[in-house]
């Protein structure tokens, strides 16, 4: 009887240690395997995190395939849970009648231009009664563009050509070894903010706007070295920040020259000036933000001016105002710099009224 207890104690110490032993082995493969993993999967990110700007229109796209299939999927169960309202989508038919790309009147022949926003260099085929001019004002660019992007010389063009038309006034350029959106933007006397802000451009890394070799970038507003005729730039300054009290209008928020005016993809203008003076309430107003990211309008300030109108001074190095504060037309709100996707010192402002953005030049005085 004695011997079989020795023999139960002896049974249960070594079933505990091979179950410890057994934990201890476990943890030490799951910690491996887990090890394993873990540098795996920052190769991974890492690898995607250097392509996101290269990859970024094609993730976009296929999540919003993805989005439109499962919506087709499930918008027939949805409809069915609304009661007297059980009607399959898909079998109801539509009236809407087909726009053809071209209009027959009379004997006179159209050619209708897609609104859609264009996000890359498209193909025109020449057809009669065509000009440069013609061209340029149907696609919504400047002559020069068209000129500079076809290597025409004197507006020559015939029946049938086909000519390539950029999304914007300005000129495409290819990528070769040692490009920087810096150099870009000397060679085709324009802002490197410009090349930037185009939402069509992509970048290898967009922290520090790589390029890469063979890619072709849209430069807007940029003008081809070797071209003679045109009239040359004419960079607009601005006046002394507040020197204007005109009830009604905004006062210039920074003294500086407008780097780039606004556009579809560039709701605002910017003011750029080396010297990163101080930056103003453009009117009266309680401040609504005032913080810094680091990606997009970086420190930035936003004034609700009490009328349906707001302000947005974005790039700030530093900011003066607090939210809640109560700001008087040419109050120092801020100084200009070049934080969150900039490429210099310069100011990005904003006008919007009634939850729309306007124009600064149309309301600055």
């Amino acid at each position: 009887m004695e011997n079989q207890y020795k023999y139960i104690i002896e049974l249960a110490g070594q079933l505990n240690q091979f179950f410890r032993d057994l934990g201890i082995f476990l943890a030490k493969k799951f910690h491996i395997s887990f090890m394993r993993f873990e540098e795996g999967k920052g190769v991974f990110v890492t690898a995607l995190y250097k392509q996101r700007g290269k990859l970024a229109r094609r993730l976009m796209h296929t999540g919003m395939a993805t989005l439109a299939g499962v919506g087709m999927v499930i918008a027939p169960v949805i409809a069915q849970e609304f009661p007297g309202r059980s009607v399959n989508p898909w079998e109801i038919t539509s009236n809407t009648p087909t726009v053809l790309s071209a209009t027959s009147e009379g004997s006179d022949l159209s050619t209708l231009i897609s609104e859609k926003v264009r996000d890359k260099i498209i193909e025109y085929d020449v057809v009669e009664g065509d000009t440069v001019a013609s061209i340029s004002n149907k696609f919504g660019v400047s002559e020069d563009t068209v000129r500079w992007q076809n290597g025409l010389t004197k507006d020559k063009i015939k029946i049938g050509q086909t000519l390539e038309i950029l999304p914007v006034a300005g000129i495409a350029h290819k990528v070769a070894k040692g490009d920087t959106v810096y150099s870009i933007a000397k060679k085709y006397d324009t802002e490197s903010q410009g090349i930037v802000d185009f939402p069509f451009n992509s970048f290898s890394n967009d922290e520090t706007f790589a390029l890469a070799i063979g890619q072709t970038v849209v430069v807007p507003d940029g003008i081809k070295p070797t071209a003679t005729g045109y009239s040359p730039r004419i960079r607009t300054i601005t006046p002394d920040a507040g020197s204007v009290v005109a009830s009604g209008s905004f006062a210039w928020p920074a003294s500086g020259s407008i780097s780039q005016n606004y556009s579809w993809y560039h709701p605002g203008v910017d003011i750029a000036n080396r010297a990163a003076p101080a930056v103003l309430a453009a009117d009266s107003g309680v401040v609504t933000y005032a913080g810094c990211l680091s990606w997009g309008y970086g420190c930035h300030v936003r004034i609700d001016h009490g009328n349906g109108s707001s302000t947005l001074y974005a790039h700030l190095q530093t900011i003066y105002v607090n939210v809640g504060q109560s700001v008087a037309r040419g109050n120092s709100i801020g100084k200009m710099g070049s934080t969150g996707r900039s490429t210099g010192t310069h100011l990005h402002f904003e006008v919007v009224r009634s939850g729309a953005r306007l124009s600064p030049l149309t309301v600055l005085r």
